[in-house]
């Protein structure tokens, strides 16, 4: 009795701990387009003091779902790293979402929550139509998405593309890629991809290592072919083999030639089948010049002749045939009177 007694005391005592917990609430601004990244960290959540660390784990999920939404993801190394939600929001996400996420003090099982009030918008500026994605082998995906590691790569690839503003646009583990799990040896990392676009074109250099030329001596198992200086050693070991440039398309000019092409070859099928049809009849007048006359008399002959065999056809009175008639006998010609029972009849008369 008395453990029950205790047993009710700490869930009503952890029932009244939760019912007076204030959920702190945070509002973001993400751009379509861009990469977000956030930052969960230990003391933003617990609010512990200075030089103390304990681990800490988070869970995240979207209002009313068990899960992020598609363009959101969360990483942690271990409960002594901070989290981080990043990803890259689309056109469809655009709007307002919120994100719930609790921590987990892992020494003394403290729960806090806290909700992300995200308002996703069109970013300002202009459009970037010129993207390149590259591997970096030398990092995780942890390690670049503080703000520092990224101003810094952005920073060293101005070196290498023509002078404008570079954008971050996505940045996803390789692991996401279907790379492996690096074996646990000292400098072994798991590689990200980083995506960055810019409103200025692709530099010579980079056209050069994206060229089919260098795609062919990388299958070799050579180096790519590099002009310029790499600017972004010795802090990121970049891997040349996996740079893929893209512009942008529009799709206006491809979605009109596909309309308009053949709306005009239908047109002019239209047109010319309309003019053969009513622009070049020859006419009865024409036709009857053409004919010879001794061929129209003979035709007038055929016709008229038929239409006299056809009226005389249709005024005689002739009777019916025999063969048309009830009980005719074909041999003998005779036709049996109606009150005969036909059930006496032999079917086969006596031939004389």
């Amino acid at each position: 009795m008395a453990a029950t007694l205790i047993w009710i005391s700490l869930l009503v005592g952890l029932l009244a701990g939760l019912g007076g917990t204030e959920i702190q609430q945070t509002t973001l601004h993400p751009l379509v387009g861009r990469v977000f990244v956030h930052t969960l960290d230990h003391d933003a959540f617990l609010q512990l003091p200075e030089h103390v660390a304990v681990p800490v784990t988070y869970h995240a999920h979207l209002q009313g779902h068990p899960d992020l939404p598609r363009w959101l993801r969360y990483t942690q190394r271990s409960p002594h790293h901070p989290g981080f939600l990043y990803g890259t929001a689309t056109p469809e996400d655009r709007g307002h979402q919120v994100i719930e996420v609790t921590a987990y003090n892992r020494d003394s099982f403290d729960t806090t929550r806290q909700r992300l009030v995200l308002l996703i918008a069109d970013p300002e500026g202009p459009l970037l139509p010129y993207q390149a994605e590259f591997l970096v082998r030398s990092h995780d995906v942890e390690e670049v998405l503080p703000s520092t590691p990224a101003s810094l790569f952005l920073t060293a690839l101005g070196g290498l593309w023509e002078p404008g503003d570079l954008q971050l646009i996505n940045i996803t583990s390789a692991l996401d890629r279907g790379g492996r799990v690096p074996l646990p040896i000292e400098g072994r990392k798991e590689g990200v991809y980083i995506k960055v676009g810019s409103a200025s074109p692709f530099s010579t250099c980079l056209k050069m290592v994206a060229s089919p030329d260098s795609q062919a001596r990388c299958a070799q198992g050579q180096p790519p072919l590099l002009s310029c200086y790499d600017t972004l050693a010795p802090h990121f070991r970049v891997d040349w083999c996996n740079v893929s440039l893209a512009t942008a398309r529009d799709f206006l000019t491809d979605a009109l030639v596909t309309l308009l092409v053949p709306l005009l070859v239908a047109l002019l099928l239209t047109l010319l089948l309309a003019y053969v049809m009513c622009c070049r009849r020859e006419g009865r007048l024409k036709r009857d010049l053409a004919t010879s006359d001794i061929q129209m008399v003979h035709h007038c002959t055929i016709r008229g002749n038929t239409e006299e065999l056809r009226q005389m056809a249709a005024s005689r009175e002739v009777p019916r045939p025999l063969s048309t008639l009830p009980m005719f006998n074909v041999r003998t010609g005779e036709r049996l009177p109606p009150q005969v029972d036909s059930a006496q009849v032999p079917l086969i008369l006596d031939q004389h």
